[in-house]
């Protein structure tokens, strides 16, 4: 995509965010927490039905830490009916293993505005051949909606994704409900622009799922719509540079420690749907095609 192009993509996706929307959404998301889960998915069905599209920015420095899964029998149990675990690694030239990559990052959305940490598994959907994100849990300080648990409010008791002066980034979220903690600082500064796992992280991002507390028999995976050129490279983060505090996201299902550390120095932008919501885009083309289709949109 060239630069008139991109930026006009970059500019309609941060339009779609305002903080006076994503403040009065909040109180209303609470108060929908309260109703029945069937309920709550026929009004963000209605809710979507004009524009479907929502604009998901993450903000510089998010952060992502894979570990090799070692209990590989547990972790198939949180995957949803017709995945299986596929080895994988986040740059190109790194050895695949069974993972789960636990993503930390700031995000301004159409709908909610704040920090949150993500477990993900890598998984391929065997319906459709696809490499997948299958997220099996998450902790937020801000609203959020899942289609095995519908609406809440913020998770943490505290919840820290920042950056220092020094070059480090600092990450500190804890669940003020479940055991999940995360502490860890990584130091940019000793971090090199390296190509990434296309596969992982293009193919990836056009199917993604829930699964363990978080599925829904009912839900279907669903797509992100953004210029490939974002996930094209990102910060290699030396594993001497990353110091993990305290991790209990994945306790018994992952290793103690990391064996790769991904960094996006800059914001990236997506469009995604409201709710989960099945995709007909499968490749690189067809993700373009769809970009060139929002931007030729009024």
């Amino acid at each position: 995509m060239d630069k008139p192009d991109l930026f006009r993509f970059i500019k309609s996706t941060e339009q779609t965010v305002t903080p006076k929307a994503v403040g009065k959404l909040y109180q209303r998301a609470e108060m929908l927490s309260r109703l029945p889960l069937g309920v709550q998915k026929w009004i963000v069905g209605r809710a979507g039905r004009d524009d479907p599209y929502v604009g998901f920015v993450v903000e510089p420095y998010s952060l992502f830490l894979a570990y090799e899964i070692e209990d590989e029998a547990a972790a198939a149990r949180l995957l949803p009916p017709g995945y299986e675990l596929l080895p994988t690694a986040m740059f190109e030239g790194t050895e695949p293993r069974y993972c789960g990559v636990i993503g930390a990052f700031n995000v301004h959305t159409s709908v909610f505005w704040g920090s949150r940490v993500e477990l993900s598994l890598i998984a391929e959907n065997k319906t459709t051949g696809m490499l997948s994100w299958v997220i099996c849990d998450y902790e937020s300080n801000t609203i959020n909606y899942d289609p095995g648990e519908g609406f809440s409010g913020s998770t943490t008791s505290h919840c820290v994704v920042t950056t220092a002066y020094t070059g480090d980034l600092i990450v500190d979220v804890k669940s003020e409900h479940r055991a999940n903690h995360i502490a860890c600082v990584a130091d940019v500064n000793a971090g090199s622009m390296r190509a990434l796992d296309q596969r992982l992280w293009l193919e990836g991002n056009l199917s993604v799922d829930y699964g363990g507390r978080l599925l829904d028999p009912g839900s279907v995976p669903f797509g992100l719509v953004f210029d490939p050129g974002e996930v094209a490279q990102a910060l290699h983060i030396p594993l001497d540079a990353v110091v993990v505090e305290r991790n209990t996201i994945g306790d018994g299902l992952l290793a103690s420690e990391p064996f790769e550390a991904c960094c996006f120095p800059l914001a990236q932008h997506y469009r995604t749907t409201n709710f989960p919501a099945s995709s007909p885009i499968r490749n690189r083309d067809d993700l373009e095609r769809a970009v060139r289709e929002m931007n030729a949109k009024p």
